[in-house]
């Protein structure tokens, strides 16, 4: 039985709407600090192996709680593990500034880039062309139910950078004006399948349509080692609104043909083969 500190942890976790695959990864790392700092010897073998269940069934689609659950070993040494869980939250840091750094290079003078939902990576590669004096705008769905999009909508203007914000059902139309389309992604599967907030593929259509090359921005531990796009558990949260119950899958999965690449910590990713 896990302690009660980190059954809190791990609600926190599954009751979180806004923040994604990262940020849900990030939280587990800190979940296995504080259990650390609760257990040792037998107990903290046992509590580890219950985390390898809990950790990747807070949300099954996230390749990257079932990386961490992976990444932390099962010991009875509680310096272990927390030496672990920090190199994981070290690791996941730095991938994320070399996103960044590589992800600013595709976006040139006066782009128009297209956005779908709330992206650490994404906003990371923002924030690195904005650093190297690039002038762009970001158009950027409202990313309904749960609205995503208005908290990135928030960080942009902090960045002071110019954004326009759409509902979600003009990503065609605005497709058609943008040059680049960046999003994240929750996985990657095996065979190089973007898994993300529910309207990515939607928007993957339109600017295949359009000729607007489409990048996806994730940490590689966010690419699924087993999980093929067949294999891919698609969440449904309920959902209603004056009284009927409308249908609320948060992801879809984006076949890989529609993606130009994926950017990753190690370079930029052409799905399937480099995957």
């Amino acid at each position: 039985m896990l302690p009660q500190e980190i059954r809190i942890i791990l609600e926190e976790m599954r009751s979180e709407r806004i923040r994604g695959a990262s940020w849900l990864a990030m939280k587990g790392a800190e979940a296995y600090i504080a259990l650390a700092d609760l257990l040792e010897g037998e107990e903290l073998e046992n509590a580890l192996r219950e985390m390898k269940t809990e950790i990747p069934a807070v949300n099954r689609t996230m390749a990257s709680l079932y990386n961490l659950s992976r990444f932390i070993p099962v010991t009875g040494n509680p310096e272990v593990v927390r030496a672990k869980a920090e190199e994981f939250i070290r690791l996941a840091e730095e991938a994320r500034r070399e996103i960044g750094n590589i992800g600013g290079e595709l976006i040139d003078e006066n782009e128009v880039v297209i956005t779908h939902s709330f992206s650490s990576a994404v906003l990371e590669i923002f924030k690195a062309a904005g650093r190297k004096g690039k002038h762009f705008k970001v158009v950027l769905t409202e990313s309904a139910p749960d609205y995503e999009g208005l908290a990135l909508a928030r960080e942009l203007e902090k960045l002071g950078i110019p954004f326009e914000i759409i509902t979600d059902a003009q990503l065609g139309l605005f497709a058609e004006k943008a040059t680049l389309a960046l999003v994240g992604a929750d996985n990657v599967t095996r065979d190089g399948a973007v898994v993300n907030k529910a309207g990515t593929y939607l928007l993957a259509l339109a600017c295949h349509d359009n000729g607007v090359p489409f990048y996806a921005a994730a940490e590689s531990f966010k690419l699924h080692p087993v999980m093929t796009s067949r294999d891919v558990e698609l969440v449904e949260r309920p959902y209603a609104r004056q009284g009927h119950r409308i249908r609320n899958y948060l992801f879809d999965v984006t076949p890989w043909r529609y993606v130009r690449g994926v950017i990753t910590e190690f370079g930029v990713l052409v799905p399937p083969k480099e995957i």
